[in-house]
């Protein structure tokens, strides 16, 4: 695990980084109250590079150990992607990173190879923008989440034709810590799933 920074718009961003840089990119990304160790903590990254895969647990803008960067929400990710060199990567997009994420997979969807849907926010914002866009997608939902409801879930998975979903019983709105363990089948199912096809 090696511990990095990269610049974005003038801003330090750090994140932590598993793998080798030629294998199959997974961008995870985190909610409001995390940040790219709980992915280290819960075990996520670990599984990733027994996997074989090459993940970057990001410390969103003003997180973790990464500066504040204000106004570059819509265009922060590929700025990122493009900096570190990730082609078509799988993004995993949980709560308060739909901020992030979904300005991405809604303008620029041919620079990803998958969307990991995590209740991510701002999908009534964004949901007629994310009609008929067809990046291999998961959504993914703790059956409790009183913070992203799961009808937003069905809601995803109407308007984009190749998103699939899975509902994590007895998991809350951060449905990862209560259920990790098939959280991490159902991620690397799906990436091992879209990542042939490739």
């Amino acid at each position: 695990m090696l511990s990095k920074t990269v610049m974005i718009h003038g801003a330090k961003i750090h994140y932590l980084e598993v793998g080798k840089s030629q294998n199959f990119p997974i961008l995870l990304l985190h909610g409001a109250s995390f940040q790219a160790e709980t992915w280290q903590e819960i075990g996520v990254l670990e599984a990733l590079d027994k996997a074989g895969y090459y993940a970057i647990a990001v410390d969103l803008p003003s997180h973790g150990k990464s500066q504040s960067l204000s106004g570059f929400e819509n265009s922060f990710l590929l700025s990122l992607i493009d900096s570190l060199n990730l082609k078509d990567p799988i993004v995993v997009s949980p709560s308060m990173s739909g901020r992030y994420s979904l300005p991405l997979v809604t303008k620029y969807p041919e620079k990803l190879g998958g969307f990991v849907a995590v209740a991510p926010v701002g999908i009534t914002r964004f949901k007629a923008k994310l009609t008929g866009i067809e990046i291999p997608t998961l959504a993914i939902w703790g059956s409790n989440d009183r913070t992203v409801p799961v009808s937003l879930a069905e809601e995803l998975v109407k308007a984009m034709p190749k998103a699939q979903k899975v509902i994590l019983n007895n998991a809350g709105h951060a449905c990862y810590l209560r259920a990790t363990k098939p959280f991490i089948e159902y991620l690397l199912g799906f990436i091992e799933k879209n990542h042939q096809k490739m």
